[in-house]
């Protein structure tokens, strides 16, 4: 206790070995010591305004005009204030620490028992194996956040912020001297040099990688909070959002992946993640090499079942019945990767990735295929489509292996491809309907097999999958038990279809004067039904020597429309 016993036998604290090291005043060092003493007799915090009382008295109030060495002690980190908020010293004002507890910090005791606050680092050893390297880089990574946090506290530059990247840049040296005389190759370092990533992005892989161990439930996995660790200034973090944008070479090169969720006020959030692929050759270095995946546009030439949709709309482009939004966005915040993550700890589900069975019901036209599209946009996914109406026209006896095909071809498919696909069953009222409780033919039989078979894949699918059907009340209570959420979509009212006429109407086209949306709103139509009148009124009006769309036109056309005379066409959904 050399520097502590030296600190209170001095008779000028400005005199103490331990003084250079302070960076603040006699007067400051003074207070230090007033505290340091009232430590050794067990009292670890005390009111600032006892201090001040106990050092300059009360006369003229000039304990008042004191307060600034208090403030400037905390901004050195040399005390804390006690309680709950001893994080937020950067953010008060002098006079609310009058009334404060504060009590010497755990630097400054190290100080006081160590006589200085350097890093000591054990001697030059190899790394033994890629745990014992990922400790010494996630403790580096620590660092990264304690400095990002004290820029936020201190609102610049502090003698804290200093003494943090002093013991960064030993920490940082210590690691490149150790990987210098490591022989046996870190998998983690060969995929830095591999995909030739920067300082910068080298940080924000390992700040998620960290976050990966851990198992942490997203501290670290917000946009915000990543781009912090490698910002100094606005500037900086404004700068720095591309290493995590979509062209981005980490997400480019799929290191790293990332969902986008709804959050509460309306906003979307990106929650970023080690890609399962990369996770998987850095935990099991000595593994074979996945084979590279491929991209979906390649794989699906291969095949003749699946349609590959690339969704170009997000569910904001979308009008939907107010509740059935509601629903799809509470939807959404449960297949939050870090839900996903937390229901798999619990037990409750076998698989760590994003898992959902939906079926979306309602009359045809109300936007249910859009709007799994949309859901898949939003999910950050490709769709394979599947038309459940193909597989009746099949040869008798072979729609039970068909089935079969439907879902290991998809397998296939998402074990190959870069990226997992979404499955949309459209028109899956016949794979879904009531089985025959007494088969009287061999058509009805094989019906009840095949959909056995479907319940069966259901059962045991992984991944997200969405079927759309009209009608809810025709589904068999067994298929019903297997889907974890059932959306209704319902014909649109007044105000939605006066959205959609507004959203579909040619905005490029002549219309006459006092042409009327909401009279055309006035007709019960669904979004496909309107999608298709604009599309027919269109080649009506583009054939006219002067082409301006009347309202004549149009009502001509909903006549036409709701007498049946277009047959059955629907549109695949509405756009707002």
């Amino acid at each position: 206790m050399e520097f502590l016993k030296d600190f209170l036998i001095q008779e000028d604290p400005g005199e103490s070995k331990i003084f250079p090291h302070l960076k603040c005043t006699r007067e400051e060092a003074e207070i230090l010591r007033y505290l340091t003493e009232r430590y050794l007799k067990g009292e670890e915090e005390i009111s600032v305004f006892t201090v001040l009382k106990e050092l300059y008295g009360e006369e003229n109030l000039l304990y008042l005009d004191k307060l600034n060495l208090i403030k400037q002690l905390l901004d050195l980190g040399w005390i804390q204030l006690g309680g709950f908020d001893s994080g937020k010293n950067g953010e008060r004002t002098k006079l609310e620490l009058l009334h404060r507890e504060i009590g010497l910090s755990a630097p400054f005791l190290k100080l006081l028992e160590e006589g200085n606050l350097e890093l000591r680092l054990p001697e030059i050893e190899p790394y033994n194996d890629h745990l014992d390297y990922l400790q010494d880089q996630f403790a580096r990574i620590e660092l990264y956040q304690k400095i990002a946090t004290a820029r936020q506290n201190y609102h610049g530059n502090s003698p804290t912020i200093g003494r943090l990247q002093k013991r960064l840049e030993l920490l940082e040296e210590r690691i490149r001297e150790r990987l210098e005389v490591t022989e046996e190759p870190i998998e983690v370092e060969r995929l830095f040099e591999e995909y030739e990533l920067n300082g910068k992005e080298q940080i924000l892989f390992l700040a998620l990688l960290k976050e990966e161990y851990a198992r942490n439930e997203g501290g670290m996995r917000e946009m915000n909070s990543l781009i912090d660790l490698v910002s100094s200034d606005e500037y900086e973090r404004i700068e720095n959002r591309v290493l995590l944008e979509e062209g981005s070479k980490l997400v480019t090169h799929s290191l790293i992946d990332y969902e986008e969720m709804l959050t509460p006020f309306g906003g979307v959030s990106r929650s970023f993640f080690i890609t399962e692929e990369v996770m998987q050759r850095i935990v099991y270095p000595e593994r074979k090499r996945v084979r590279k995946r491929l991209k979906l546009q390649n794989l699906i030439k291969e095949q003749d079942i699946f349609e590959l949709i690339e969704p170009k709309t997000t569910l904001d482009d979308v009008v939907l019945h107010p509740e059935t939004r509601r629903t799809l966005e509470a939807l959404l915040r449960q297949m939050d990767r870090k839900v996903a993550e937390r229901l798999k700890r619990w037990g409750i589900k076998k698989r760590r990735g994003v898992e959902a069975k939906i079926i979306f019901y309602g009359p045809p036209g109300t936007g249910k295929t859009l709007t799994a599209l949309s859901l898949a946009k939003s999910l950050k996914r490709p769709v394979l489509s599947f038309d459940c109406s193909k597989i009746l026209s099949m040869y008798v006896g072979e729609s039970e292996k068909n089935v079969r095909k439907i879902f290991d071809t998809f397998r296939d498919l998402s074990q190959k491809a870069k990226s997992e696909p979404l499955l949309l069953l459209n028109e899956a009222d016949q794979f879904l309907s009531i089985r025959s409780q007494s088969p009287g033919n061999s058509a009805d039989k094989m019906h009840n097999q095949m959909q056995n078979i479907f319940l069966e894949q259901i059962e045991n699918f992984e991944g997200v999958l969405i079927a759309t059907t009209n009608l809810l009340e025709t589904i068999d209570p067994a298929f019903s038990r297997r889907f974890n959420y059932k959306i209704e979509f319902k014909r649109p009212n007044f105000k939605e279809r006066i959205q959609l006429w507004e959203k579909m109407l040619p905005k490029e086209a002549e219309y006459e004067e006092g042409f009327d949306i909401e009279r055309l709103a006035q007709y019960d139509l669904t979004g496909g039904q309107i999608n298709l009148i604009i599309k027919n009124t269109a080649y009506r009006v583009a054939v006219k020597e002067v082409a301006i769309f009347t309202m004549e036109d149009f009502i001509e056309e909903i006549e036409r429309e709701r007498s049946g005379a277009f047959g059955d066409q629907r549109s695949m959904g509405f756009l707002k």
